[in-house]
């Protein structure tokens, strides 16, 4: 997100998130998508 790389198959990121009130979800992937931001590894250390 923050250098708008494309994040392929098996890359490393960093997400941003808050922690879910719900328990037990499986949608994990969807909810990362629409509650998450995400970070590429290189933008992440370079921030940090």
């Amino acid at each position: 997100m923050a250098c708008e790389k494309e994040i392929k198959e098996d890359d490393i990121v960093f997400v941003k998130m808050r922690y879910p009130k719900q328990k037990g979800f499986t949608e994990i992937k969807a909810y990362l998508n629409n509650e998450g931001k995400f970070i590429c590894e290189d933008c992440f250390h370079n921030k940090s």
